[in-house]
């Protein structure tokens, strides 16, 4: 397996796009790639059909997918609200690549789901416009009748309006819906995600609940017991929680113990006089939930962490050999005062590997054996090869 990438700041889309070429071909070996992936500042939508299709005629790829992006990241910079253009290839032999275009207007996503091959083995990595494509449906049904595909990704977030995104795929442009990628067989691909967030307190039961309010955690006004463990936190964290606070459900009920990475995590966005509080998520009698904070460290800690259970090789051993990374448009420079932040934590975890990938409206990974769309998280796919 090799990967390759490039990026390139230029305002011009054409000098941007020869200045990509020219790194690219810097690069060992000059066989097509099977994958390449573009990611794109909205200052090249309107020519980025153009350029894919230049990648396709010129014999440089198999396949094409990409989107814009607020911003994009490529090889060791995160490209914050300025032209970027950021191209990265995959060459695995014998690699199993499925085009897969989700169109708002024609066919059913049951239709679109059931057209994947071996979807039981399959990763998915999907781009979407967060304007014309319900990815919550598709989620849901992809759990529900497709266990074991993963789906990896993210919103488009070029554009501030309908049809002002572009998503690309195998040469065609467009402005709705979704485009992905299926790809199986003999090649080794590990999400993270990283949501940024620490549990605080201990885990309690939702008793009472109606719709995203819940009104009882363990029997009792749930206002009552967030009290409870605001009361028990250091000075340091109750002042996290009076900036932002969340609440993570167990995504598997039948651990034994539960921990940071075990939560789905949501906002909790309000409360009443009831003693009930309110969620951005929907909530069931039954499940398990824990309060959490985020902050630029708990964030920081968290994708290291998480990207440190990443092998990095001895013996034979799986090594990473490239990544893509789907980043929220409220990272960066906004979360951690400074940008390049998530990108240098993968090299830095994983080493100097080829990484590109935007910042999203919505980024979509996989926890505990389910794909959901998050906020404010890292989702990365990391692509390993094996050097037997």
């Amino acid at each position: 397996m090799k990967c390759v990438s490039a990026l390139s700041t230029a305002r011009s889309a054409s000098t941007a796009f020869h200045q990509i070429l020219e790194r690219l071909e810097d690069a060992p070996d000059g066989s097509p790639a099977d994958l390449t992936v573009i990611f794109s500042s909205r200052h090249h939508a309107s020519v980025l059909g153009k350029l894919s299709q230049a990648f396709l005629e010129q014999g440089r790829t198999r396949h094409v997918l990409g989107c814009t992006g607020e911003g994009v990241v490529g090889d060791d910079l995160e490209v914050e609200n300025k032209p970027a253009l950021a191209v990265w290839s995959l060459t695995s032999p014998g690699v199993e690549i499925q085009p897969v275009r989700f169109d708002p207007g024609g066919g059913s996503l049951r239709q679109s789901l059931d057209s994947l091959e071996k979807p039981s083995e399959s990763t998915l990595i999907l781009l979407a416009d967060p304007f014309s494509f319900g990815v919550n449906d598709l989620l849901k049904l992809a759990n529900e009748h497709h266990p074991g595909l993963r789906i990896v990704g993210g919103m488009a977030s070029g554009g501030s309006e309908p049809g002002a995104n572009r998503l690309l795929l195998d040469g065609d442009a467009f402005t709705d819906g979704a485009v992905a990628m299926r790809l199986s067989g003999p090649i080794a691909i590990r999400t993270v995600v990283s949501q940024g967030c620490r549990p605080i307190g201990r885990t309690m039961l939702v008793t009472k609940a109606e719709q995203n309010v819940i009104r009882e955690l363990g029997r009792r006004p749930a206002l009552e017991s967030l009290r409870e463990v605001f009361l028990t936190l250091p000075p340091e964290d109750v002042e996290k929680v009076q900036e932002g606070l969340h609440i993570g459900r167990v995504i598997n009920e039948y651990q034994e113990s539960f921990h940071r990475g075990d939560f789905l995590v949501h906002n909790v966005v309000g409360a009443d006089e009831s003693g009930s509080i309110q969620i951005s998520d929907l909530i069931r009698v039954g499940q398990t939930v824990q309060f959490h904070i985020r902050d630029a460290e708990t964030a920081d800690e968290d994708l290291r962490e998480s990207l440190a259970r990443v092998p990095h090789g001895a013996d034979g051993s799986a090594v990473p050999a490239g990544a893509l990374l789907f980043t929220c448009n409220g990272r960066g420079s906004r979360l951690f005062g400074t940008p390049n932040h998530d990108v240098s934590v993968i090299r830095d975890v994983l080493g100097p590997i080829p990484v590109a990938g935007f910042f999203a409206m919505g980024e979509l990974g996989p926890i505990g054996g389910q794909n959901f769309i998050h906020g404010y998280t890292a989702s990365v796919a990391v692509f390993e090869r094996t050097d037997a």
